[in-house]
């Protein structure tokens, strides 16, 4: 068998750490000489990266690998593989229910991939499946870089020590794995060297980087040392627990400007009684001060948070505490989640659980009050100047679209805009803002 007469595709569900792992398989998969397709139905093998973290993202695996399974009885398609969260939680069931998955790689194993797939063209009677301990899980690694020409995500770490009672990440991914700064250094480095324009440095719990290897809460070490090698402009934090918000990390964000103002800070609830049940580190004053230390230290900062709503015994009064919190602290970006009853999680045999529609009650008037939140923040940036990355132009509107720092890829809003020249892809400039939308913003380019 010839690996370059072979063509594979991939589909990447879940989060932007799975999709890290994506693009670890796709050098690897390159790098043995197969060509990857951007078209499923051109795909002669196709690797579907899954996510298991709550119901709905198990549903819309299993629909893909249903869907794909179509493409290998009506299309030619030779093979299927499943990877990612889906096939370490659940590879038991996958491979007994599903005869369609022909290879199955676990977390550990990606650094499989090129053998899960070099067995599917082999046609064996026998399916490979590669689960390798996931502690010991390589990390970092070469990777081929899937999200355009402007950001790039940087995952610093794997696993998580938090044990929230809801989650099921400590157990499918394992336990905190910090990359020595070093490492992480030298992929900035090639990130910057390809032009990449934003890193949006990544984990399970960003802000607890570095304590497992060294000790101690490094992520400030860290941001100066990829700042002190590196010329990419925009830094952006994700997934920061309001209880490892130092001080240190504070004044970083404050005086180094090429850090963006912009944290993602889940919160989860509000209600004192809800966050020690879901085994939430810090209380509600914790969260109101470090919100409140944010705010002073950088007047100009856009803070994104979640919340669960539906967690098992959440009031009336848990939820009306949490709703008049979003309207009061105003925060510039808010998404909530209906709680996703998982298996295997300390939460899942809690008693009093809540009902389908009250869950789904509860978000509609959560997101309804963050909306008014939106609406009044954005309008905030009518007829002001902002500073925008462009990200491509977009013929369907025939306008060009970018982001400011208010706003991280794929999870916020953007900027659409009209130049009276051409702008390029990756370019920053200045945008007046005259049309607001619920989320997004409209605008012309300052001459």
């Amino acid at each position: 068998m010839n690996r370059r007469d072979k063509k594979v595709g991939f589909v990447s569900l879940g989060c932007a750490k799975n999709l890290c792992d994506t693009e670890v398989m796709l050098h690897h998969l390159l790098e043995a000489g197969y060509e990857i397709t951007p078209e499923e139905t051109d795909a002669d093998c196709i690797i579907i990266n899954t996510c298991a973290f709550i119901e709905s993202a198990k549903k819309e695996s299993i629909d893909s690998i249903l869907d794909i399974a179509w493409l290998k009885e009506h299309n030619g398609l030779e093979g299927i593989v499943v990877c990612g969260c889906l096939a370490e939680r659940y590879r038991e069931e996958l491979l007994s229910e599903l005869p369609e998955i022909d290879s199955a790689v676990g977390i550990g194993s990606i650094h499989n991939i090129v053998e899960a797939v070099d067995s599917v063209f082999s046609h064996s009677e026998e399916r490979y499946t590669s689960f390798e301990d996931k502690e010991k899980l390589s990390l970092g690694g070469d990777r081929i870089i899937t999200t355009g020409e402007t950001f790039a995500y940087l995952k610093v770490a794997e696993g998580c020590n938090n044990r929230c009672t809801y989650c099921a990440i400590p157990s499918i991914r394992g336990s905190l794995r910090s990359r020595t700064i070093e490492d992480i250094v030298e992929e900035a480095k090639g990130l910057d060297k390809m032009g990449i324009k934003e890193l949006c440095v990544i984990a399970q719990d960003t802000s607890v980087y570095g304590m497992d290897i060294y000790g101690r809460l490094a992520l400030p070490e860290l941001l100066r040392a990829i700042c002190d090698n590196t010329s990419i402009p925009w830094i952006r934090l994700l997934y920061c627990y309001p209880d490892k918000i130092t001080d240190e990390l504070i004044s970083e964000m404050r005086d180094n400007p090429r850090i963006v103002n912009y944290i993602d800070l889940p919160i989860q609830h509000i209600s004192d009684r809800m966050l020690t049940a879901m085994n939430r580190h810090g209380n509600a004053a914790l969260i109101k001060e470090t919100i409140g230390k944010l705010r002073r230290e950088i007047p100009d900062i856009v803070i994104r948070s979640t919340a669960i709503v539906g967690f098992p015994g959440e009031t009336e009064e848990d939820f009306e505490e949490l709703c008049k919190f979003i309207k009061d602290v105003k925060f510039e970006r808010f998404g909530a989640f209906t709680y996703s009853r998982e298996e295997g999680t300390a939460a899942y045999d809690l008693p009093d659980q809540i009902d389908e529609q009250t869950k789904q009650d509860r978000y509609d008037i959560l997101m309804s009050a963050q909306l008014d939140n939106s609406e009044k923040y954005n309008e905030e940036l009518l007829g002001k100047v902002v500073h925008v990355l462009c990200e491509g132009f977009d013929p369907v509107s025939e306008a060009y679209v970018g982001r400011t720092y208010r706003d991280s890829a794929e999870i916020d809003g953007k900027v659409w805009f009209t130049s009276e020249r051409k702008v390029n892809e990756g370019e920053f400039l200045d945008v007046r803002i005259i049309e607001t939308m619920d989320y997004d913003l409209v605008g012309e380019t300052v001459v």
